[in-house]
């Protein structure tokens, strides 16, 4: 149970981590995959020529950081290989206990399936964390938000499902989210993945005010990319994005209401701190054009938030089972 808490904790860290690595434009300064070498930082000054050298002759120093020398370099270089570290680590702090446990015959009984799974979704992220840089490595160098939204969908999925799963071992199993809970759960999903979409078009420098977008509460350029507006169109992602903020919040105040009528003050009122508080930084990020420590607050707080909402929907979950 210790465990599977601590492993949300790293987990939460890389999702704050790679928030960072996205603020400061660091994620396309490592140019190569090396999943075993790669553990290791370039030790002496012929292999940061190397690394440098790889960078010179990708597309984001030709279009963007022309003429950045190699001390600017490593500032950048060093937030994308923290967040590739982490990532290691985290495989290697949740495998380990995993094959040891396994090894004992100590897993609880009905919870192998569901470790393994999750082993399973870690190394699949570290694929989908690779397969996003690389969209960023050719002609156009920015990664794709299609890509980027698929990422921090897994790292939320499985951040979940961790809370879930230790909640499960120390407090008893509830059974999976439906109804009410379910909706917001969903509805909460849905706003991170298009907060995603906005991030990975940098959708969030356009309309630096609230709530009005331009002359009006939706920007003129809304519709323009037929089909494909919502994932492609930056003005409409922060429309969305914004609208289901306050979706969210009004979902959540529900949810609220019921954790209160079910005996579930504490938890309840944690989550509705955690919506308040992402809601003012949401505003207060695109009011000040994102910069880094408000964007950076303001995915931890889509995690935090996460980790509230599911700790209810657990609770309401145990009583529904009992």
């Amino acid at each position: 149970m210790i465990w599977l808490f601590v492993m949300a904790a790293l987990v939460f860290a890389m999702v704050v981590v790679g928030g960072i690595t996205r603020l400061t434009g660091s994620g396309l300064s490592m140019v190569e995959w090396r999943p075993l070498m790669g553990i290791l930082p370039p030790l002496n000054e012929a292999e940061w020529q190397r690394v440098y050298g790889l960078y010179q002759a990708s597309p984001e120093y030709i279009h963007i950081n022309t003429g950045i020398g190699i001390d600017g370099f490593k500032t950048i270089f060093f937030w994308e290989y923290v967040h590739r570290v982490l990532g290691r680590l985290i495989g290697l702090a949740f495998a380990l206990p995993l094959a040891v446990f396994a090894v004992m015959k100590i897993i609880p009984k009905g919870y192998g399936l569901r470790l393994v799974v999750l082993l399973g979704l870690g190394g699949f992220q570290g694929l989908i964390g690779w397969w996003m840089v690389k969209s960023g490595l050719v002609d156009d160098p920015a990664v794709s938000q299609y890509r980027l939204a698929t990422h921090l969908s897994t790292a939320l999925i499985i951040l979940g499902l961790l809370v879930w799963t230790a909640l499960d071992l120390k407090d008893g199993k509830a059974t999976a989210p439906r109804g009410h809970a379910a909706g917001i759960i969903g509805l909460l999903g849905i706003t991170i993945i298009a907060g995603a979409f906005v991030a990975g078009m940098d959708a969030g420098k356009l309309y630096n005010e609230y709530p009005l977008m331009g002359d009006g509460f939706v920007p003129i350029e809304y519709g323009e990319m037929g089909a494909s507006d919502a994932f492609e169109n930056p003005a409409s992602a922060q429309f969305h994005h914004r609208i289901l903020a306050l979706l969210m919040v009004a979902g959540i105040i529900t949810l609220w209401h019921k954790a209160l009528k079910a005996g579930l003050a504490g938890r309840g009122h944690a989550m509705l701190a955690a919506v308040t508080a992402q809601f003012l930084l949401g505003v207060m990020t695109l009011l000040y054009a994102v910069p880094v420590s408000l964007g950076t607050l303001h995915q931890a707080g889509a995690a935090l938030l996460l980790m509230a909402t599911v700790w209810v929907a657990h609770g309401l979950g145990r009583q529904a089972k009992s």
